[in-house]
This record gives C-alpha cells, structure tokens and sequence, in this order.
C-alpha cells in the first residue's frame, strides 16, 4: 500500500491535527482535499472532510486550509470524490 499524504491544520486554539489526504482534485481554479484524521483513534467512525485550499492565504512553503461548509459546494464535491473513488480500492462513506 502507498503512503498517504498528510496535511496539517494548526487550530485557533493551537491544537495541530493531521490529515490523510483520501483524494484531491481542483474545481474553477480551486483545490480540494478529501481528508481523513490520521489519529485512528479519533477516526473510529471513519469520518472525512474536505478542505479548501485558499490561494490568497499562503504561508511560506504550504497553502492554509479551510473546511468547506457550505451545503450547495459539498455536494458538487462528494459526487466528485465519490467518482474518483470508485476507481480505487479506497472504500470511504460519505
């Protein structure tokens, strides 16, 4: 099995947590990351996230990220992840 990608939020609060990358793919200029927490312990229930990635906030070497919250946006990008997933092996529910 290959290695997974990870990304790392840094919180408000400080708390850093890290991210699998599941998938990415990029929609009107913007990129986007199904993700899932790399801690299992926390991801017993396998939940995932998709992150936006935000051109305009740019640290020195990584872009920042947010979660994608609204409804409309969420469901264009499920049903592009879930395509892209059937042709793995990956078995995510959404």
């Amino acid at each position: 099995m290959e290695e997974l990608e990870t990304i790392a939020i840094t919180f408000e609060d400080g708390e850093e947590v890290e991210f699998f990358v599941l998938e990415q793919t990029a929609l009107m200029g913007v990129n986007y990351y199904l993700v899932a927490p790399a801690d299992n312990e926390e991801n017993e229930e396998g939940e995932c996230f998709i992150l936006k990635e935000n051109a305009d906030e740019k640290d020195e070497e990584y872009g920042m990220y947010s979660f994608v919250e609204d409804e409309k946006e969420l469901d264009v990008l499920f049903q592009i992840f879930e395509e892209l997933l059937e042709d793995s092996d990956m078995e995510v529910e959404f």
